[in-house]
């Protein structure tokens, strides 16, 4: 029922709005709420006697400027939450990250703490990356690249014995004769 309503209602909506004359307006009455509403079309929302209303000289269009910093443009949404939550128990205003102010020792020990960190992170990359750039020896890519082959080509074994009746040790033995390993039987 809802989704016949609102396909009349669009219907109707779509049929009024195109059929209009300038600065007439229909009125869709919508039975779900029970109430009528005018809905301007687009073509009347200025005719021709009527003109935008145009803007007061005396209004401000300048960029506000910050109270605090009259050279910097005026923050949105800047609001001093301490001053809001001042009096809850667990709002803490002193020692916040970001506004507490170190001396320069203590600046220096973090520096020193996180330069050690840096060069802790940079030797594990470095090494992840060396891991993963090789690709010779005794590495997982190739281990795993030896097992698929050797899983692949005991399947096609097995499945040539299956076939043509000739075991994997018969098979591996023709193929040192096609490849020359073996000499002919004379």
């Amino acid at each position: 029922m809802m989704k016949i309503t609102f396909f009349l209602t669009a219907l109707t909506v779509s049929y009024s709005s195109a059929f209009t004359f300038p600065g007439q307006r229909t009125t869709i009455s919508r039975p779900a709420l029970g109430r009528s509403q005018p809905i301007a079309s687009s073509s009347s929302l200025f005719s021709s006697s009527e003109t935008p209303a145009k803007p007061d000289a005396d209004v401000d269009d300048g960029p506000r400027m910050n109270p605090d910093n009259p050279a910097l443009p005026e923050l949105k949404g800047d609001y001093d939450w301490d001053a809001e939550f001042a009096e809850d128990p667990d709002w803490i205003t002193e020692n916040v990250p970001g506004k507490i102010v170190l001396n320069e020792l203590d600046l220096a020990a973090q520096a020193t703490a996180l330069s050690k960190l840096e060069e802790g992170y940079r030797k594990e990359r470095l090494a992840k990356e060396y891991e993963e750039a090789r690709i010779i020896g005794f590495v997982p890519q190739a281990e795993m690249y030896n097992g698929r082959f050797a899983m692949f080509f005991l399947v096609v074994g097995l499945l040539t014995e299956l076939w043509t009746g000739i075991s994997i040790p018969g098979q591996i033995e023709e193929m040192a004769r096609v490849g020359g390993f073996i000499g002919p039987d004379f």
